[in-house]
């Protein structure tokens, strides 16, 4: 798969004729999956290459008066993995800057579309594109001028709900991480760095994987999970520890700490990349009397995310 970053205006002019499928994709869920498919299938009957264009930063950064800081369901290069894994032969990055958000709909068909000789468009039937949003499904057949073909994708429901991102953002802040595999197609996950934390977990009996987030990932609410982590090609199953360590700290760091406990574990993991894929809120954090107490609980959130990642399937 080639990644192509694209600023406005683009110098690009030789790409091989595509069907491409046209829409943010935070999180690449079972309703995106069904427009990148879409294009792929369109490309295969159409003899075209299969691509997908997708914008950063979100829009909402560069146009939102008070919004600094977004937090995604897939940061960019989970994004361009999750497309990689379906196969697509090219993505298109476009800089969602303030000259790109002020083009007509007409000047983004034109260059964007057109100019990338995309012979055929795939995209939801809410999508929009221009200023102000106001090129639509509706007015593609007119800005097209006749150079392409297009398909729109319908909304898609399951137990009748709209599959789309906002309600996965909704379902990770609500730490109902059990039911986002329905929407999403898989199971939530983030990835990290294992760092070095204040290895009291260790002295306790309950040794811990202190996971260091570089990327803007939506978290989950503070609070003990069930996870299941990914540690050099392996999966295990674990506890998580989202929060500040109320019964340790007095005050507060500036971001919560996750935390780890990897069942039947006992290897080396300072400075591995691993991805925690989170099943099951089990409890919200809490500050304990003592460390009695508190490994007792631990203990017993142990014996909680076994039973369940025992039963847990897709």
């Amino acid at each position: 798969m080639e990644v192509i970053n694209l600023q406005h205006p683009h110098q690009i002019s030789n790409m091989p004729p595509s069907a491409c499928a046209l829409g943010y994709f935070d999180g690449v869920h079972l309703g995106h999956q069904k427009v990148i498919i879409e294009a792929k299938q369109a490309a295969f009957k159409l003899g075209l290459k299969s691509a997908v264009m997708t914008f950063d930063p979100h829009p909402s950064v560069v146009l939102g008066k008070s919004v600094q800081h977004v937090e995604y369901i897939s940061p960019l290069n989970d994004k361009i993995k999750l497309l990689e894994d379906l196969g697509i032969d090219y993505v298109f990055i476009v800089n969602f800057s303030l000259e790109f958000a002020h083009l007509l709909p007409q000047e983004f068909i034109d260059f964007f579309i057109i100019g990338l000789n995309i012979k055929h468009v795939v995209a939801g039937f809410d999508f929009s594109y221009g200023r102000m949003g106001k090129g639509t499904m509706e007015t593609l057949p007119f800005h097209s001028r006749n150079q392409f073909s297009y398909t729109v994708i319908s909304k898609l429901t399951n137990e009748g709900e709209k599959i789309g991102s906002t309600l996965i953002r909704t379902l990770i802040a609500d730490g109902k991480v059990e039911k986002i595999p329905s929407f999403l197609g898989r199971f939530y996950q983030t990835t990290g760095e294992v760092i070095h934390g204040d290895k009291r977990g260790r002295t306790i009996g309950f040794p811990t994987a202190n996971i260091e987030i570089k990327e803007d990932y939506l978290l989950p609410p503070l609070g003990v999970y069930a996870v299941k982590i990914l540690v050099k090609d392996e999966w295990y199953n674990g506890v998580c520890n989202i929060g500040f360590k109320p019964t340790f700290n007095l005050e507060k760091d500036n971001k919560p700490s996750i935390e780890v406990h990897i069942f039947n574990f006992d290897q080396d993991i300072y400075g591995q990349t691993v991805h925690v894929e989170w099943h099951k809120f089990i409890r919200k954090e809490q500050k304990f009397n003592g460390i009695d107490e508190l490994v007792q609980q631990i203990q017993i959130d142990k014996d909680t995310s076994i039973k369940y990642l025992e039963r847990s399937t897709l």
